[in-house]
């Protein structure tokens, strides 16, 4: 929480600062065309990248595999679009990264490799393995039931006997709704 307050106070300070000088540099009215311009241009190549993107996510869906990557670089492109249009040369650089193939790439192996990380860290807790066993399950072999505990006996999900009769019968009908 603090790295966020911090990042909302001290990236504005950056980019006022740079566009201050920037400003005194080439001149005011130059640097609002540069800041609209690369909004401008940041949306467009947002566009073509983001609906490239979706194809690539659609193509791997068809073929049945989960699309993954594609939906964390999808993430990365928001990303990238929302520092476009916000204005500052700091913020256009970091949304042009995540616009650009290779980098924006690069960020998605990242984050799912963070994300694996954090899921497989979160997944063993100090008190996994120890006390009870997970709930509904049973012991591996007979041996292991003490004897004369008729707990696992007369389970009620026992596949021998089905609770009701079952028919081969099958009726057929048809159904209309009235309102």
């Amino acid at each position: 929480m603090r790295f966020l307050f911090l990042l909302f106070i001290i990236v504005p300070i950056i980019e006022i600062t740079l566009l201050i000088q920037v400003g005194q540099a080439i001149g005011a009215w130059y640097t609002v065309g540069l800041v609209v311009m690369s909004a401008f241009v940041g949306v467009n190549m947002l566009r073509y990248q983001g609906l490239s993107t979706l194809a690539r996510a659609q193509q791997r869906a068809n073929q049945g595999e989960i699309p993954g990557s594609e939906m964390v670089e999808g993430i990365v492109l928001a990303v990238g679009g929302a520092l476009l249009v916000t204005p500052g040369f700091v913020t256009d650089v970091i949304g042009f990264c995540c616009l650009i193939p290779y980098t924006r790439q690069g960020l998605a192996k990242a984050m799912i490799s963070r994300f694996t990380v954090v899921a497989m860290h979160h997944q063993q807790s100090p008190f996994m393995g120890a006390g009870f066993p997970p709930s509904g399950s049973q012991p591996d072999s007979p041996s292991e039931v003490p004897e004369g505990d008729t707990k696992y006996s007369d389970s009620p999900f026992k596949k021998d006997k089905p609770s009701r009769p079952q028919s081969g019968d099958v009726i057929d009908g048809e159904y209309h709704h009235k309102d």
